[in-house]
C-alpha cells in the first residue's frame, strides 16, 4: 500500500497523504479485527474497523487535528471554536491541547454527560464548554454568531475539505491491513466520513461497495440524494447522536453523491439491539452511531455471502446512565415489551384473575402505575408487561378477550404513548 499512499492527493482533490503525515504521532492507527460471530452469522469474511479504541474513542480527532493544524499561526493564536453532538468536541479539544491553543465548545443541552465530562477531560483547561439549543443544528448556530463576534475560527464537524481530508486515513488504514474489500458498511450523519473514506476507495479500491448507513429517524443524507441537493429536514430523532443532523454538509455532499453505492435506514431500536449483542457477546461498547454500520447487515444478509466485508465502528463514546434506555427502545423493536391501558374491573380479584390467567408462565409486569382522574377517582392502569418471545403476544392478546379485559394497546409511534411511558 506504500505506493497508494503516496500518490493519495489525486484523491477526488483530497490531500489525504498531507492528513496522514499531520496525524501520524496524533492517532492511533486502529485495529482491522475479524470478527468470528459475525462472519459465521452471515457466512462471510466481516472484519470490523475499531475506531471506537482511538484515542479519543472516535474518528472525529483525524478531521479536528488536521483541519486546526493547518491553520496559519494568527488564527491558532485567535482560537478556535466548534459546535458538536459529543464526539467532534473531544477531538476538537484533545487537538486544542496538543496544540496548546484556547478553544470553545458550544455542544446541545441534551449531549450525555459522559461527552461533556469527556471533553473537558481531554481539553485539560485549553477549552470552555458551553451548552446551547436541543440539537446540533440549534447550538452550531450560536457557535457560529460566537465565532465572528471574537474573530476566532470556527472548526466544523463534518462540512470541510480539510475535515474530510482527516476522515480519509480511515480508509487508507483500512486498505493497507486489508486491501481485497467487497462491502465497506459506514454510519452517516453529517458525510464527513463517508465522503472521506468512500473518495479513497473510489480511487483505490473501485470495486468495493460504500453503503452509508443513516438512523430512520434523522434520513438527512437520504432525503438529499432524493433532492439531488442538501435538505433541511425539520424534524429528526436524536437518539442516534452521533449521525443525527437535520442537514448533511454540502461540500461532503459533493462527494458522497459520486461515491456512495447504497444508502441504508436503520430503525433506532435495531441499532439498539446491535449495541447490546456486541456488549454481551463480543465485548464490545459501541455508542449508537458506532453500532449504526453493523445493525445494516441483517437487511445485507443474501447480498454479503461469501464476501468481505468491512464494518467502521465509528465511536464507543456511551453514557452508563442511556442503558435502560437503550434496553427498552431494544426489547420494544422485538416486540418483546409491551404497553397498555387496562380498566380492570371494580370488582374483588380482577387483578389476581389477570396475573393468574390472562398472563403467559414467562409473561412478567415490569410497570403497573393507576392513572389517576381529573376528579381524583382512579383510572385505568398503565401496564408494562415483557415477553420471553415476541410470538407470545398474540396468546397474550388472546387472552385478554377472552377474560373480557378492557385494554388498549399503547403503540409506540402515538402521541399518548410517548406521554405516559
Amino acid at each position: 500500500m506504500e505506493n497508494v499512499a503516496a500518490n493519495a492527493s489525486d484523491c477526488f482533490g483530497l490531500d489525504v497523504k498531507g492528513a496522514e503525515e499531520r496525524l501520524q504521532h496524533i492517532v492511533t492507527h486502529t485495529p482491522l479485527t475479524y470478527n468470528i460471530n459475525l462472519s459465521k452469522k452471515y457466512h462471510c469474511r466481516v472484519f470490523l474497523k475499531r475506531e471506537d479504541l482511538q484515542v479519543v474513542r472516535s474518528y472525529k480527532l483525524r478531521g479536528a487535528y488536521n483541519m486546526i493544524s493547518s491553520l496559519p499561526a494568527d488564527q491558532l493564536q485567535k482560537g478556535v471554536v466548534c459546535a458538536s453532538a459529543g464526539n467532534h468536541a473531544q477531538g476538537f479539544a484533545y487537538s486544542c491541547r496538543k496544540l496548546h491553543i484556547k478553544g470553545v465548545v458550544f455542544m446541545p443541552i441534551i449531549t450525555p454527560n459522559q461527552k461533556v465530562s469527556q471533553t473537558r477531560m481531554f481539553g485539560d483547561g485549553n477549552v470552555e464548554i458551553r451548552l446551547i439549543g436541543d440539537t446540533f443544528d440549534d447550538c452550531a448556530i450560536a457557535a457560529k454568531e460566537y465565532t465572528l463576534a471574537n474573530g476566532m475560527t470556527f472548526i466544523p464537524p463534518f462540512d470541510d475539505k480539510k475535515i474530510v481530508e482527516g476522515q480519509a486515513t480511515v480508509g487508507l488504514e483500512i486498505l493497507e491491513d486489508l486491501p481485497e474489500v467487497d462491502y465497506l458498511f459506514a454510519p452517516l450523519g453529517g458525510g464527513g466520513l463517508v465522503a472521506g473514506v468512500g473518495a479513497y476507495f473510489k480511487t483505490y479500491s473501485k470495486h468495493t461497495k460504500i453503503i452509508g448507513v443513516e438512523p430512520e429517524g434523522a434520513p438527512s443524507m437520504t432525503e438529499a440524494l432524493k433532492a439531488g441537493h442538501p435538505v433541511r429536514l425539520d424534524n429528526i430523532d436524536s437518539f442516534v447522536d452521533g449521525a443525527a443532523v437535520k442537514r448533511v454538509g454540502d461540500f461532503p455532499f459533493s462527494i458522497c453523491k459520486e461515491v456512495l453505492d447504497a444508502m441504508h435506514l436503520v430503525n433506532e431500536g435495531k441499532v439498539c439491539s446491535t449495541i447490546l449483542k456486541l456488549y454481551n457477546e463480543d465485548a464490545i461498547v459501541a455508542e449508537p452511531a458506532g453500532a449504526l454500520a453493523i445493525a445494516a447487515l441483517d437487511d445485507y444478509a443474501a447480498e454479503i455471502k461469501d464476501k468481505t466485508i468491512v464494518c467502521i465502528v465509528s465511536g464507543s463514546n456511551n453514557d452508563i446512565d442511556r442503558m435502560q434506555e437503550i434496553k427498552e427502545r431494544s426489547l420494544q423493536y422485538e416486540g418483546l415489551k409491551h404497553y397498555f391501558l387496562i380498566r380492570f374491573a371494580q370488582r374483588p380479584g380482577a387483578l389476581k384473575e389477570f396475573v393468574n390467567h390472562v398472563l403467559g408462565p414467562t409473561d412478567d409486569i415490569t410497570r403497573f402505575e393507576y392513572m389517576q382522574k381529573h376528579n381524583k377517582e382512579t383510572g385505568p392502569a398503565l401496564v408494562g408487561i415483557e415477553l420471553q418471545d415476541n410470538k407470545d403476544y398474540a396468546v397474550l392478546i388472546e387472552n385478554m378477550k377472552h377474560y373480557h379485559i378492557n385494554y388498549t394497546a399503547l403503540n409506540k409511534n402515538d402521541n399518548v404513548f410517548g406521554y405516559l411511558v
